[in-house]
């Protein structure tokens, strides 16, 4: 979500940006903003909506000047509007921004305390404020950036311009891409790289803590201490194609790595700590709706119908409110009992698939109320629904579906936190530990990535396989559907999920030493029940690859391969569970030579029953 574009050069900027923005449209915005700078005061203009109504904007007063940077924003901290919208500004500081500032309650509290007033419900206009504070004291563009930039704590990618230092353009990341493109007499910089391949293909990538200074005539980057850093520019010979996916081999893997980023943006203005609750902007229904449910209908297809799966434990444990699931296509042919009081939440990645919306249509037929969890803007689900859950997971090209998936499982747990307060079945403190948890979740996600190499050796060893089977138990029996469905999907070899005590009711006659059995057997409750399943396998010669979180030694000793992901609260595992048995799935299909983003018979949105 969002993009960022920024110029310093010997051209005018705003067509530059402007461009460079319409590139970056593909990440989803609702409103968009730029500021150059042309002698005098920063020159903003800002429009909800399409770059279309910014342009509108700058036809009748133009921004001008050789110097800018411009922000497609989809919101986060405060709703859609043009005074939300960025940039935003200080005094004579001006700043685009992508991410989370985790922090910026406490930062607001000192700013307003030194004196400073806030225009907007954003956490960007933190940063521009603390920036300035921070330039009142020492008088150095670079120095105030750096200051500011190690008190924030988050998700940033930012890109800064000064009025008292009009020759210097700033950007920073940490958790957020940002790329600079070398031109000649020029610099730019942006969220991707499309935004940037007609003027220039010498590419700098900067890294975590990294702060980058443009003139026209040079750049230099440093640390967040000052220190100069060497860097190499890498020049981009990709296809628009390839440069859509970012140097990445294949759409999938690319997404399986934003996955970062899509739950951080997903989470993004929604999480009140202070207040222990969660805002869900587009929600439409009313504490009263929502206080006398009485029943939830969970309806999706494919892997939209295993997030409902784990939806289901979130939702009785969180809310304690009866949840039934269905696969939508089955949904409205056993005439279900829809009332008044029970709510029908549709999941679509698409917002278009068939037998949801005929699913969605059947249930407000009946008087019930209705709710989905999408990732696509007015899409028709989303638009005949009474409320919506957007996933801001971003476009998602590959047909098997990776962070939409994990996104979804946020928006579900987003759910049930906002009905357990609504009731009164969770206290504000209560909510505020599980929202201290979703906070660290990005992080997680981005440690059990490192992990890639070694399932890709894994993956080495069992890519012949004829069958594969996964085992889970509670809350992670949907993730061994999801990952039997991940294998099948893209390296077509037979794949079957079972709950873990359901095994010996049948599957187990499968066992033998050539049929890998993926176990997931995180430390939770059921951590000794799902060992004594595993240990079935192993007693029957059958090869078993664990994914687990702790460091219980003697299970390393009896598996054929260990996958261990961080420690975290059991409601959240089942995401991080997610992410090997994706990575496993996409490294098989590599190996095996299979089409991954475009398997056969497959389509991204199914649009017929």
């Amino acid at each position: 979500m969002c993009g960022i574009v920024g110029y310093i050069g010997g051209q005018e900027a705003s067509p530059i940006i402007i461009e460079g923005l319409r590139k970056l449209e593909y990440r989803g915005y609702d409103s968009a903003g730029i500021c150059t700078l042309n002698g005098g005061a920063p020159q903003i203009r800002r429009a909800e909506g399409k770059l279309i109504n910014l342009e509108k904007i700058l036809t009748t007063t133009p921004a001008l000047g050789t110097r800018g940077i411009g922000h497609t924003r989809w919101a986060t901290h405060g709703r859609p509007s043009e005074i939300n919208a960025h940039p935003h500004k200080a005094d004579g500081i001006v700043v685009v921004h992508n991410g989370i500032i985790e922090n910026y309650l406490k930062l607001k509290e000192q700013l307003v305390e030194a004196g400073h007033q806030f225009s907007s419900e954003t956490d960007t206009e933190i940063i521009a404020h603390l920036i300035d504070e921070h330039y009142r004291r020492c008088g150095d563009f670079e120095e105030a950036v750096r200051s500011a930039l190690r008190q924030v704590k988050g998700a940033y990618a930012v890109a800064i311009v000064c009025q008292q230092e009009p020759d210097k353009l700033i950007a920073a990341k940490f958790g957020s891409p940002l790329v600079v493109g070398q031109g000649q007499g020029e610099y730019l910089v942006a969220s991707d790289i499309p935004a940037m391949l007609s003027h220039t293909r010498e590419m700098i990538f900067l890294e975590d803590g990294e702060v980058a200074v443009f003139t026209p005539e040079k750049m230099w980057v440093t640390d967040l201490q000052g220190t100069l850093l060497e860097k190499q520019s890498k020049t981009i010979t990709w296809s628009p194609l390839m440069a859509e996916k970012g140097g990445f081999k294949h759409f999938m893997l690319k997404e399986i790595y934003e996955q970062p980023r899509a739950l951080a943006d997903t989470m993004a203005g929604r999480l009140q700590l202070d207040e222990g609750d969660v805002f869900l902007e587009d929600l439409n229904l009313t504490a009263e709706d929502l206080a006398g449910l009485d029943k939830i209908f969970v309806i999706a297809c494919g892997t939209s119908w295993h997030a409902g799966l784990v939806g289901k434990f979130y939702l009785e444990k969180l809310a304690r409110i009866p949840v039934e699931i269905d696969i939508a296509s089955e949904f409205r042919y056993r005439d279900p009992i829809v009332a008044a009081n029970s709510l029908t939440v549709l999941i679509s990645q698409s917002g278009e698939t068939a037998d949801t919306l005929a699913a969605l249509r059947e249930a407000k037929s009946k008087g019930g109320k209705t709710l989905c969890i999408c990732n696509v803007v007015d899409s028709s689900i989303a638009r005949e629904s009474d409320a919506v859950i957007y996933t801001h997971a971003g476009p998602e090209i590959g047909v098997a579906s990776t962070k939409a998936f994990t996104t979804q499982l946020v928006a579900l747990y987003l759910l049930a936190l906002k009905l357990g307060r609504v009731r009164g079945q969770l206290s504000a403190a209560g909510c505020q530990q599980k929202i201290t948890d979703l906070l660290t979740l990005p992080r997680k996600v981005e440690e059990v990535l490192e992990l890639d190499g070694s399932i890709e050796n894994i993956a080495k060893n069992y890519m012949n396989a004829r069958d594969f089977l996964y085992l889970g138990r509670g809350n992670q029996y949907p993730i061994a559907l999801e990952g039997a469905l991940k294998l099948k999907e893209i390296s077509y070899i037979h794949a079957e999920g079972y709950p873990a005590g359901e095994m010996k009711h049948g599957p187990i006659a499968l066992i033998d030493e050539n049929l890998p059995v993926v176990v997931l057997v995180p430390q939770n409750a059921t951590y000794d029940k799902v060992v004594s399943n595993m240990q079935e396998v192993c007693a029957r010669g059958g090869i078993v690859i664990a994914i687990t979180s702790g460091t219980d030694e003697r299970l390393r000793q009896q598996v054929s391969a260990l996958i261990q992901v961080p420690e975290l609260d059991d409601d959240l595992m089942p995401i991080l569970t997610s992410i090997p048995i994706q990575l496993l799935a996409y490294h098989v299909a590599v190996l095996k030579g299979t089409d991954v983003d475009q398997p056969r018979n497959l389509a991204k949105s199914v649009t017929v029953e």
